[in-house]
């Protein structure tokens, strides 16, 4: 049974001048011990997806189709706040973008777990207290934090204050968006490493990485989904993914990327292979979306949507691979 399924899932965000498609026929699945990437540029429903699944809905963005399956029990016809109640904490919890700003200044670390487990669970404030500080010993840092106040801490352990406040009750499912976009590269390494160190000792079943940087993703995820307009592209294990892509639109992203690999640098970097911007979610291109930048477009494409098509453990929605 997956810990968490999608099937055919479509969220719009409701505005004056017309439906934002941000999320559009997502089907996944998550499995246990998965540690998934989603990759993608900015806008193309990266974030918009991982409220989806969590199901923290609420205007303008609404959910227009499809199911949704969360340990087992359909949750898309359920309200947020069902939702929020029997599952938000302990089966899936989310570290959100922006993490750092989580924190209130007048509290201290202790007091803001404490307020995050109760919003989740009747546990006393002694026993919230004890839970994290063998959670952060379990993941090595010092119980001390626990009484420090945001501005004591560096960005770097604000980022793990949140992912622990986030693991603490043990959820099945972890979605972390963006938690490392703030931080320099070796603080990115520690966050990281915890993350691992989460679903290593099973504090965590399976972990949804959500983040632009694909170099990110290639150390740590077993398996990457490619976002693009709304839509999943692209999907398959990590390495077949990023060494051999088969949508035009995930090589040109990973060509965008500068990596240490002898034959990258010889190569340099390809930024300017995706010509043009990403589309306009309130009138996207008929067809493939993609087609107004892709270089391998032809007349099929700017009239008909190619579905993901699966081949084994990998999947692309491109007609050049659908006969």
């Amino acid at each position: 049974m997956s810990l968490l399924k999608a099937e055919g899932l479509r969220a719009y965000y409701n505005s004056p001048i017309g439906q934002v498609k941000a999320v559009e026929d997502i089907s996944l699945s998550v499995e246990e011990d998965d540690f998934i990437g989603i990759a993608g540029e900015s806008g193309c429903g990266k974030s918009t997806l991982a409220n989806v699944l969590m199901m923290n809905i609420r205007p303008p963005l609404k959910l227009y189709g499809g199911r949704l399956f969360l340990n087992g029990e359909e949750i898309s016809d359920k309200s947020r706040d069902y939702v929020k109640e029997k599952f938000w904490g302990t089966v899936i919890s989310i570290v959100p973008q922006a993490a750092l700003n989580s924190l209130m200044p007048t509290k201290r670390t202790k007091e803001f777990i404490i307020d995050v487990v109760q919003a989740h669970k009747k546990i006393s404030e002694k026993e919230i207290i004890e839970m994290a500080k063998n959670k952060f010993v379990e993941l090595g840092l010092s119980p001390s934090v626990l009484d420090l106040y945001p501005h004591e801490l560096s960005g770097g352990m604000r980022q793990r204050v949140i992912i622990v406040a986030s693991t603490i009750l043990n959820p099945k499912v972890l979605i972390a968006d963006e938690p490392t976009s703030a931080l320099d590269v070796s603080t990115q390494k520690q966050v990281l490493k915890m993350m691992l160190d989460l679903q290593r000792k099973q504090s965590i079943r399976s972990t949804i990485l959500i983040t632009h940087d694909i170099a990110i993703q290639r150390q740590v995820c077993n398996k990457l989904i490619v976002m693009y307009a709304g839509r999943i592209v692209e999907y398959g294990n990590v390495d077949d993914v990023l060494y051999n892509p088969k949508h035009p639109y995930t090589k040109g992203l990973i060509n965008s990327v500068l990596t240490p690999e002898p034959e990258v640098r010889r190569r340099g970097l390809m930024a300017l292979f995706i010509p043009g911007e990403p589309p306009n979610l309130v009138n996207p291109p008929p067809g493939c979306s993609f087609h107004p930048r892709c270089p391998f477009a032809m007349p099929r494409c700017k009239s008909e949507t190619p579905g993901l098509t699966y081949s084994g453990d990998r999947a692309v929605a491109c007609w050049l691979y659908i006969l």
